[in-house]
């Protein structure tokens, strides 16, 4: 597998990523996450645009994955609550990781990626998000508290990974 800066061109099956993700979720006990629309098409626009989308291919070249990553402030981890992070240091964030297929081993990829080029990662998920929490635990992710979302007030666990 292979990750690449995501380009306009991947934006049909970058959507049709987050449709099986959302559908996914639905069907194990996760339906309010991501509710039916997100993330919103501008997002993804956006995230290519500011060049923070990126996409995972599998040996054919087929995009099966997307993410967001980048090295800033994520505003809605400036408050934490029943915990701490690890550090107070620069962190990258990983937002938005979705995989087309069950094909194990595609979102371990991209955590090892995002992890390789940032040795300070901070992420965030919902509490039923069971599949993506057990992902992280097993990348070596410590859940570091509770954090709310701005923009609609969701509840997310927190979690980080330092070197």
């Amino acid at each position: 597998m292979t990750i690449r800066k995501a380009e306009p061109k991947d934006l049909n099956i970058i959507l049709k990523i987050f449709e099986h993700a959302r559908n996914y979720m639905k069907e194990n006990n996760n339906p309010n996450q991501w509710g039916d629309n997100h993330p919103a098409v501008e997002i993804i626009e956006e995230d290519i645009k500011n060049s923070v989308g990126y996409v995972c291919l599998d040996e054919e070249n087929n995009v099966v994955a997307y993410f967001c990553f980048y090295v800033g402030i994520e505003k809605d981890y400036n408050e934490i609550y029943e915990g701490n992070w690890l550090n107070d240091k620069e962190y990258a964030v990983i937002h938005r990781i979705a995989t087309i297929s069950n094909k194990k081993g595609v979102g371990s990829f991209c955590m090892r990626y995002c992890f390789d080029k940032f040795k300070n990662i901070k992420i965030d998920t919902s509490k039923y998000n069971i599949p993506m929490q057990k992902l992280l635990e097993r990348e070596g992710y410590t859940k570091c508290g509770i954090i709310y979302i701005k923009r609609n007030g969701g509840e997310r666990i927190a979690f980080q990974k330092t070197e």
